[in-house]
């Protein structure tokens, strides 16, 4: 027999391997109660073994057929899901047996259209969000954050919240998210648009009478104590119900916080006089500068009820600061009108809620040391710098 009668006699090569791939298939695929665990996980390293050396159609087929299977061998599924995202798609979109730390290797060692996937899951576990956010793709971050099945932690908050100053998209869509806390929430207020700043007034600002109710004896305590203590007097700040100074009333050249906004309006806001108003309303100057200084103009919306200030003062504090009231006789200019309009929905006691968490956060005791550490390292330098409200929302506030 010659050498071409012998070929055409001999088997094409690869049907056996192309049999042995889909018997161990189906092996892989069959549910608990048909094959072992044991017998399972041999087979799987088997399988894996022979996808190194398949073809795109086979690693396909293979995704395709686990894609619902919870109880392929994590390794195998690992493996495919890492592969192109032709191949990972299904495995991505269908599959429920990968855990927190299969979907975060597959975070950083895949494509946008991997993380894209996995943002859309049913369930994206928090430590998944943060890897997510870290990433930091449009896109992927606003599916992750549409997606009520992603869980986001504080942390990634944190991440999205700095990330949304420079996407006022992503405010609208963060102020949605029952994870936002109040104190992240006033952070994005600085930046966000007028609709967005009233939720987070209307959502993110508490009453406090209960917590007032709670600690009024406290304040009796402290009085005795002519409020030597700084850590209970920095907390019972943000509780109590008096915002005006009387300190500074009593110290002031001016006889009322009104007679202040009176002159600024007639005289012009000067630096000193800017400073001296945030006295008397009991804020820091790096706050009352932050709530004169913001182009939306809803802060002074927020100070004026928190304060006391009547209504008819609103349009003099207004024309302080040099704004206009009206576009032309007779039509109030939009932006004073949303001023006005967020001056009459807030209450006082969550305007003066919202104020003493910008006080709090804006003035927080966060040393020039530990900014740099922070921004340079990523780390808190401390433990207060690590978990304090104020301070974590400061670097919120500060893009730091």
């Amino acid at each position: 027999m010659d050498e071409f009668e012998e070929s055409m006699n001999t088997p094409p090569i690869g049907r056996a391997r192309d049999a042995l791939f889909r018997r161990l298939l189906d092996l892989v695929a069959m549910p608990a109660t048909r094959l072992a665990h044991q017998d399972r996980n041999m087979v799987g390293d088997i399988l894996l073994d022979m996808l190194f050396h398949a073809n795109t159609r086979e690693r396909k087929m293979c995704a395709s057929r686990l894609a619902q299977s919870r109880e392929a061998p994590r390794r195998l599924l690992r493996y495919l899901a890492q592969s192109s995202f032709e191949i990972a798609q299904p495995l991505l979109e269908q599959n429920e047996a990968f855990d927190a730390c299969d979907l975060s290797e597959i975070v950083e060692a895949t494509s946008t259209e991997h993380r894209l996937a996995i943002a859309r899951r049913k369930v994206v576990a928090p430590s998944v969000c943060v890897a997510l956010a870290e990433h930091g793709e449009t896109h992927v971050v606003r599916e992750m954050v549409t997606n009520n099945g992603a869980v986001l932690s504080e942390t990634a908050v944190d991440k999205l919240v700095m990330r949304s100053r420079d996407e006022s998209q992503l405010c609208e869509l963060l102020v949605e998210r029952l994870e936002l806390r109040p104190s992240q929430a006033m952070a994005m207020f600085w930046w966000s648009d007028g609709i967005t700043r009233r939720k987070i007034l209307q959502r993110h600002s508490a009453d406090r009478l209960e917590v007032i109710e709670t600690c009024k004896d406290v304040f009796e305590i402290m009085a005795e104590e002519k409020w030597a203590d700084p850590v209970a007097r920095k907390a019972l700040q943000l509780i109590e119900r008096r915002q005006r100074n009387r300190e500074a009333l009593e110290r002031s050249e001016f006889d009322s916080l009104e007679s202040a906004i009176n002159t600024a309006a007639l005289e012009g806001m000067t630096s000193e006089l800017a400073q001296e108003i945030g006295y008397l309303c009991g804020v820091r100057p790096v706050t009352i500068a932050k709530i004169l200084s913001d182009p939306g103009g809803e802060g002074v919306a927020v100070l004026c009820k928190a304060t006391g200030v009547k209504r008819e003062f609103l349009p003099v504090f207004w024309a302080a600061l040099r704004r206009p009231l009206e576009i032309e006789e007779g039509r109030i200019h939009p932006q004073f009108a949303m001023v006005a309009e967020t001056y009459e929905i807030l209450t006082v006691a969550k305007a003066q809620t919202t104020l003493r968490y910008w006080n709090w956060s804006l003035s927080a005791a966060f040393s020039s040391q530990a900014l740099r550490e922070a921004q340079e390292g990523g780390e808190p330098a401390n433990e207060e710098a690590a978990f304090s409200t104020s301070q974590r929302t400061a670097r919120l506030v500060f893009g730091s």
